[in-house]
């Protein structure tokens, strides 16, 4: 390759250097490195003479070049010849100097030239350089610059020169005046010093070993002094930063003396920066050099300047750390880095001024000050030895703090004290309450709340850090163990540490295990000797509360327990046998539960066992009676905790079982009763529940305390007990009435039913009733307290019978209760305890009349039902409203309607007929229909309850009828639809017990099973999943078992109720009553004639209120039952009908559809008219315009529409079957006779129907398709979206070449029929209709389907008279179609020889050819004819056939390009062994090759197949090999490594035919193509990056050149990347 060529490359190269495409940038700069990697001297040559000729050249272009020199000089500097190296060393030093003025870019990229020149030729830097740095004169700011980083680059080439250069800097700093030019002086110092530092620390590797630090001391003094006095004072803050900066760095290198003598006046001056720069983190880091050094060298004078420093340090440690921005971070760690140094000097006086700034109430001050005394705690340790009391005792000041974020770095402190000894110290254990207490801390945030200020450190965030740091103390610092344990306890009973419960347990649960294990003494714990400990009894009472409420205050359940096991025998020593035994099946059911699941009620009775169990084992009465008394005293704690208060009530009761001793029992019996707050509903529970679990064992002295406490003076003093008491009102007195008659109930309920029932008229009732006579009942009070009265009778009641006299009084109050309640919330156990006392009272005599029965069932019934659901959270509506969680508001729920239940029942059972029975469910039965789901549950589960109280109740003395069976049947059956599966599965229950009564009133035995009736059972299964096909099912079997059942007397009214049943306000049981219905009147529908008429009209009525699809086909069944007799009439009601068809118009012809012969007749009819009737006529648009438009006729539409309806229904498959081929050619003529056809006009709107007349058709074939089961066809259509390709004219013939093509994969066999079927509408007047039959036989012969079932002739026949056809789409069809057959029939190609090249000949020269898609069918075709024709046949046309599709390869055309590339692979076959066929192959390669990155797609998978195929008849095995192993269509293509690999080769085997193929390729740079143009680009340079220097000849290098440089300015910064890339190839 010549000089000159690839000087011309470089130099394009050069002058793209600049291009604005950064691709492209970087591409010609890899270029030019790959150039003069290879040649580095002429490259860097060529750079510099373009530099030296283009002085006006851009800034930004000069810097790319350089930076390229750089790069070049980095990489080869060894390669790189000496007088080249003077050379570049002249030239970046004249470019960097040229221009006085900074231009950073510019001057920078010359001055790197020069660093990477200077790692080896320091020496010729430095002689260049210096030149430029003498004596007196000023020099310029990069020469300084590069002085600098050469110091840092190359260390010790360049700090032998450093004192040389000292020398002449010092005396030029006096005479600097501008600030970037002081700037850069004082950053080449810095960098000086710090290189001589490192020099000095590593004289091992140092050249010269004998380098001392005194040898710099002098010039740095005297700079430093310039630095120092002048220079430090600017203006400018970078210039003072990179001062201190340099400052900082010089002092190491000072003599000490000097160092000494300018501390006083040097420290001032830095601390005085942070005032004057925004940026504080130099400043500290030169200030912690200075420290440094004054430290290192034992500074006297030092400490005159403490008080200034700490102070300013003090002010910088204060500040906010952003811990995003690292400046900040960097800064707070220097300055911390200084405060160890002066610590480690000056210890006392530096921790008394942090601890004295600890007084200060400055949040910020504080933070700083906590800051620095933890870094020294964790640092300096020997130093504060002896300042731990000091520190103790001054840390209290910021412990007061109320910022969180000073408590947080109190934390951190009070961690870091632990660490190292200070909490075993005197004053120690003030530390761990403070964390106790922050452990403690309630949440700043409700749950799903975040803080506004992201630095804000909320409770939650403390809390955690404190419960970690607890933790860790713990585990981690062995020493502490008997520092916690056991004084921990203490905080576990007061009530402001409750929220530090879980942490404290889990700490002490490892102190105290570890201490178990170790058997270490003091593990027991002396409660006498430990002062501030609470007893045994108050942490096993604490604890036993926690327990109850285990998720409670971060779940302090489980901990509490554990701990509990740990310190049995510190609580009793007889206590470890059962807690070990009992607590972990505890903690196993609270592992498997959460706070929803666990069973609250059982999980308090196995803690009340537990607590029971233990007091037997302690067996100590002293003991019990002294928990006893701690329990009551003890109860204060819990007043805003009243729930653990009521269970701590409880477990008093349970106490007290187990004490002997009366006395103290009676006593504390008058404390609870005196010191309960009574205005609380949980309170007085609690108290109720306590007294009644103590009057188990103590029933006497309970009653008897009971009664003193009913006749005290707090009942006594006033004559009425509704006047004030003495300190009470009248609402207060009713309340403590309240809890007393609670507590007799609750007596009642726990003693010993062989003592209560002779109590409970003597003392119980009577003081009840004293307390609840007929004025307090007349009052209104609150609705929980009469609540607890309700409950108090009910329990009593339930112990005896008698004749209650006032029952209906008391019911009727109770009624009036009930109405008091909010309608829209259940908020009180009211209604629950309300209706339990009525259901209880009702069988006592007086019986209750008929309407004070219905009265209180309307009631109640429609209070609980019309509740809202239980998942519904009710508003509070008065600041006294209590707010339920869920699972209270669940269990409330439940005894409610249980409650109801009870009730039904009891008023069943005083009259069980069926009299009875309908007068009960008249009150549910409106509920059974509702819209919302959990009224129609509560309904059904009410009827359920009912019914099954009733049929076990129900006593047949005759036989008699069940006049109400009828009614009940028709109203339930629909529910075992219902969508909600509660309430169908209790459906099929009531129908069960329904026919089961039957049963019983036509005289069976009550252990009777009826096979059918116990068949219903098995049916609920059926039911999980209400799918439509289970549901027919489940109803058909339903309907069975009620019509065998059913007296004939009583169809009429249950059809009637089912006919109400098709609105039913839930679709399901809509579906369910039509299913019931048919299912009925198949089976006994004969005895209904005369509703007939009535019932149709009702159906057409109701069918148009039902939205539901599965409805209306059910009742479309149900108009089927009658129109099979009426078939013509209903037939010719239908056609009639406007169009488009309404949907219960569709629904009645698809229900036609059911009935094989209705089916086959209508078919049949349907085929005969559209055959001859015209598909459409022609409209004229407009008198003005003109031109016409297609108008379909009404009744050959009317008529596919009901087609198509009568198709949607299955049971037409046999019909449709049957006359399968010609259903299928009627419809894909008649669709033909659609395409781009309009609508009619309805006759009586006038408008155009809304209706897409072609849709009809095809919808009509799809579901033909359907009912013959072709659904793999039907598969292929849809993924193909082939049936709106049909419907619209522009893709009609696209759609049915997809439907032919899927029927013959799919359905093959049907297809002679159907061919035979469609061979006369080839000659239709229709053009429309020719052009789809063509289209389908088209395809057909694309497969095989045509020979293997003998109807190919036929198919070829029809499509050699469609050549000529008039019409241009029926001739290019005709010409796929005979291309088709070398797919579908190759074995017939030859055959038809003459007659295929005859025809695609006349394709490839058709005149009458606008679109050329006859032209593209024709050369498509002939692609596909040629693999199979005999050479004979073809011998003699193959290069006339090439040359004519060779200019195609070019074309803008993609699918011809496409479609030409592809034939000449075909042809390939036809050319082998023939040198004329070689050399065609050579002539089209370049373009095959460079088609490999055609834009299309299509274009590179033919480019490959051509390539793989014609591979063989290149000539050369090695690219043979190549094609056939990379060139296939469906894998991806490296195209660069195949065009490098390929150029190998070619140069290889034909080296002749270099000089055609890169002039080929060059025709290609200037394609319309980019991507074509970015391959040739490619090609030459991969060939010339191959090409060995003997073959150049061969090429025209010159025109390489010039093209390339040309495409360099290509507008497609793609291509110009690629031309750069091969010009990297020059070389």
């Amino acid at each position: 390759m010549g000089e000159t060529d690839v000087e011309q490359v470089t130099l394009a190269l050069l002058d793209a250097a600049n291009d604005k495409d950064s691709d492209v940038q970087a591409q010609v700069r890899k270029s030019i490195l790959t150039l003069g990697n290879e040649q580095p001297d002429r490259v860097l040559a060529m750079c510099q003479d373009y530099l030296l000729k283009h002085p006006k050249l851009v800034v930004s272009h000069r810097v790319v070049i350089l930076q390229t020199i750089e790069l070049i000089v980095s990489s080869k500097i060894d390669a790189i010849t000496y007088p080249r190296i003077k050379s570049i060393i002249s030239l970046a030093s004249d470019e960097m100097t040229r221009s006085k003025e900074v231009v950073p870019d510019w001057q920078q990229a010359a001055s790197n030239i020069l660093v990477a020149v200077g790692n080896k030729h320091i020496n010729d830097i430095m002689e260049e350089i210096l030149s430029k740095f003498q004596p007196g004169v000023l020099p310029h700011f990069f020469v300084v610059q590069t002085l600098a980083n050469l110091s840092d680059s190359n260390v010790y080439g360049m700090v032998p020169f450093l004192n040389a250069i000292l020398g002449t800097m010092l005396p030029m700093l006096s005479l600097i005046k501008q600030d970037n030019m002081k700037w850069v002086f004082s950053s080449a110092l810095c960098h000086f010093s710090d290189s001589i530092l490192e020099y000095l620390a590593n004289l091992d590797k140092a050249p010269d070993p004998t380098v001392r630090q005194d040898t710099f001391s002098s010039e740095i003094c005297a700079a430093f002094d310039i630095l120092f006095n002048n220079w430090l004072q600017s203006r400018e803050s970078k210039l003072r930063l990179t001062v201190a900066e340099a400052v900082g760095s010089m002092c190491h290198l000072m003599a000490s003396d000097k160092l000494e003598e300018q501390i006083p006046k040097l420290i001032p001056a830095i601390l005085a920066l942070y005032k004057k720069n925004n940026e504080h983190y130099i400043i500290s880091k030169s200030l912690c050099r200075v420290l440094d050094a004054s430290v290192n060298m034992g500074s006297r004078v030092l400490e005159t300047q403490l008080d200034s420093l700490i102070f300013a340090l003090h002010q910088q440690v204060s500040s906010s750390v952003d811990y995003s921005n690292p400046p900040t971070v960097k800064n707070h760690n220097e300055v911390l880095r200084c405060f160890s140094l002066l610590a480690n000097a000056f210890p006392d006086r530096l921790v008394m001024f942090v601890l004295q700034k600890l007084e200060n109430s400055n949040e910020r001050s504080r933070f700083g000050s906590l800051a620095v005394l933890r870094h020294l705690i964790n640092s300096s340790t020997s130093m504060m030895e002896t300042k731990k009391l000091l520190i103790l005792a001054s840390i209290r000041q910021p412990m007061a703090d109320h910022s969180n974020k000073v408590k947080k770095r109190v934390v951190q402190v009070i961690s870091a004290m632990a660490h190292h000894g200070y909490l075993e110290l005197d004053g120690g254990e003030l530390l761990v309450r403070f964390i106790v207490q922050h452990c403690a801390l309630p949440d700043t945030y409700q749950r799903g709340q975040k803080p506004a200020d992201p630095e804000e450190v909320t409770n939650e965030a403390l809390r955690t850090m404190c419960d970690n740091t607890l933790h860790l103390l713990t585990t981690t610092v062995a020493r502490l163990a008997d520092v916690l344990w056991p004084k921990l306890l203490y905080y576990l009973t007061p009530p402001q540490y409750s929220n530090a419960t879980t942490p404290l347990c889990k700490s002490l649960i490892v102190l105290g295990q570890k201490k178990k294990e170790n058997k270490e003494p003091t593990f027991i714990i002396d409660f006498s000797q430990e002062v501030n400990l609470p007893s045994p009894q108050t942490l096993m009472i604490k604890l036993l509360v926690n327990a109850a409420f285990p998720f409670n205050t971060r779940g302090h359940g489980a901990p509490s327990l554990s701990l509990l096991q740990i310190l049995s025998i510190n609580i009793h020593r007889n206590t470890e046998a059962v807690w070990d035994k009992e607590i972990p099946h505890l903690l196993t059911v609270l592992e498997e539960s959460t706070a929803e699941s666990l069973d609250k009620k059982s999980w308090d009775e196995n803690l009340l066992k537990l607590l029971s169990k233990t007091l037997v084992a302690v067996d100590d009465d002293t003991w019990v009676c002294q928990f006893a008394a701690e329990a009551t005293s003890y109860l204060s704690t819990y007043n805003n905790a009243l729930e653990e208060k009521s269970f701590l009530y409880q477990c008093i009761g349970v106490t007290l079982q187990q004490s002997f001793n009366k006395n103290f029992v009676k006593k504390q019996l008058q404390e609870i009763l005196l010191t309960a707050r009574h205005n609380d509903d949980v309170e007085r529970k609690g108290v109720a529940l306590g007294i009644g679990l103590c009057a188990n064992s103590h029933l006497e002295g309970t009653l008897a305390k009971l009664d003193e406490f009913g006749k005290s003076d707090a009942f006594k003093k006033s004559p009425s007990i509704f006047n004030l008491l003495k300190d009470r009102n009248d609402v207060e007195l009713e309340k403590v009435k309240s809890t007393l008659i609670l507590c007799y109930g609750q007596v009642a309920v726990n003693a010993p039913p062989e003592k209560i029932l002779n109590r409970i008229d003597q003392d119980i009732l009577r003081s009840i009733s004293k307390h609840f006579n007929t004025k307090v009942l007349g009052i209104k009070v609150e609705t929980k307290s009469v609540g607890l009265v309700a409950k108090a009778i009910s329990e009593c009641v339930k112990k005896q019978g008698y004749v209650f006299s006032r029952k209906q009084e008391l019911i009727a109050v109770m009624q009036d209760f009930i109405k008091a309640e909010p309608s829209d919330a259940l908020r009180t156990p009211v209604r629950h305890l309300v209706m339990s006392t009525c259901a209880n009272l009702m069988p006592l005599d007086p019986p209750l009349s008929e309407n004070e029965s219905f009265d209180l069932l309307k009631v109640c019934v429609n209070s609980v039902f019309s509740l809202p659901p239980e998942t519904h959270t009710p508003e509070k509506t008065t600041k006294d409203d209590e707010v339920l969680d869920p699972k209270q508001r669940k269990a409330l729920y439940k005894d409610t309607i249980s409650s109801l239940h009870e009730l039904l029942s009891s008023v069943l059972a005083n009259d069980p007929t069926p009299d009875s029975l309908q007068s009960v469910f008249k009150h549910v039965e409106c509920w059974l229909t509702s819209t919302q789901d959990h009224e129609r549950k509560r309904a059904i589960s009410a009827t359920a309850h009912m019914l099954t109280h009733y049929l076990e109740n129900m006593t047949v003395k005759n036989v008699v009828s069940f006049h109400n069976l009828g009614a009940l049947l028709g109203r339930l059956s629909p529910r075992c639809s219902d969508p909600y599966f509660a309430v169908r599965f209790t459906a099929i229950d009531c129908l069960y017990i329904l026919l089961s009564i039957q049963l019983r009133y036509e005289g069976f035995a009550l252990d009777y099973k009826d096979d059918a009736v116990e068949g219903l059972l098995l049916l609920k299964i059926q039911l999980e999943n209400p799918d439509h096909s289970i549901l027919y099912k489940t109803c058909s079997e339903l309907t069975k078992v009620m019509s065998k059942r059913l007296p004939q007397q009583q169809m009429t009214t249950l059809v009637f109720m089912l006919f109400e049943g098709l609105v039913d306000s839930q679709t399901n049981c809509c579906r369910a009553s039509a299913v019931i219905l048919n299912t009925l009147l198949k089976n006994r529908g004969g005895g209904l004639q005369e509703m007939v008429p009535e019932m149709l009209e009702v159906l057409h009525v109701q069918l148009q209120s039902i939205a539901e699809e599965q409805v209306r086909v059910a009742v479309g069944q149900t108009v089927l039952i009658m129109a099979s007799q009426h078939l013509q009439i209903v037939v010719n009601t239908l056609v009639e009908q406007p169009l488009p068809y309404d949907s219960w118009t569709s629904e009645m012809w698809m229900a036609l559809g059911a009935d094989p012969i209705v089916a086959s007749q209508i078919i049949e009819m349907v085929m005969e008219k559209l055959a001859v009737m015209a598909p459409y006529v022609d409209k004229k648009e407009s008198m003005i315009r003109g031109g016409t438009t297609k108008v379909a006729t009404h009744k050959p539409l009317a008529m596919t529409c009901g087609l198509k309806d009568l198709l949607l229904n299955g049971q037409c498959q046999e019909p449709a079957l049957s006359k399968f081929p010609q259903l299928f050619a009627c419809l894909i003529v008649r669709m033909a006779g659609s395409v781009g056809v309009s609508a009619p006009k309805d006759i009586n709107t006038k408008r155009t129907a809304a209706i897409h007349v072609a849709g009809v058709a095809a919808d009509a074939l799809r579901i033909l398709l359907a009912r013959a089961q072709l659904d793999e066809v039907l598969k292929r259509l849809d993924e193909d979206k082939a049936w709106d390709a049909m419907k619209e004219q522009s893709t009609h013939n696209t759609g049915v070449t997809l439907l032919a093509r899927a029927m013959a994969k799919h359905a093959g066999p049907r297809l002679p029929a159907i061919v035979e079927c469609l061979c006369p509408s080839l000659n239709n007047i229709y053009e429309c209709q020719r052009i789809t039959v063509t289209a389908f036989f088209s395809e057909l012969l694309n497969h095989h389907v045509a020979t293997e079932l003998m109807f190919i002739d036929v198919l070829m026949n029809n499509m050699m008279e469609r050549i000529s056809d008039p019409c241009c789409t029926v001739r290019m069809l005709a010409v796929r179609g005979l291309g088709n057959i070398a797919v579908g029939s190759p074995e017939k190609v030859n055959k038809y020889a003459k007659e295929l090249l005859a025809a695609m000949s006349s394709g490839m020269e058709e005149k009458d050819d606008p679109g050329k898609l006859i032209t593209l069918e024709a050369m498509s075709g002939l692609s596909k004819v040629l693999l199979y024709l005999d050479k004979n046949n073809v011998h003699l046309l193959v290069v006339y056939i090439f040359m004519k599709i060779k200019p195609f390869l070019e074309s803008e055309n993609d699918e011809i390009r496409c479609a030409s590339i592809h034939l000449m692979g075909k042809l390939s076959k036809f050319g082998s062994g023939e040198p004329v066929f070689k050399d065609q192959i050579h002539n089209v390669l370049v373009s095959l090759l460079l088609h490999l990155v055609d834009p299309n797609p299509h274009v590179v998978k033919a480019c490959k197949y051509a390539m793989r195929v014609c591979a063989p008849m290149v000539g050369s095995e090695q690219i043979t090999t190549m094609f056939q192993n990379h060139l296939y269509e469906d894998k991806s293509l490296h195209y660069g490594e195949f065009i490098n690999d390929l150029t190998k080769y070619l140069i290889q085997d034909f080296p002749g035919m270099l000089n055609f193929y890169h002039i080929s390729v060059l025709q290609f740079f200037k394609s319309n193509w980019s991507e074509v143009r970015a391959g040739a680009a490619m090609f030459i340079g991969f060939l010339l990056g191959n090409l060995p220097e003997e073959h150049y000849s061969h090429l025209n290098m010159g025109t390489i050149t010039k093209g390339l440089v040309m495409l360099l300015q290509d507008p497609d910064p793609v291509v110009r990347v690629k031309a750069a890339e091969a010009m990297g190839h020059f070389h």
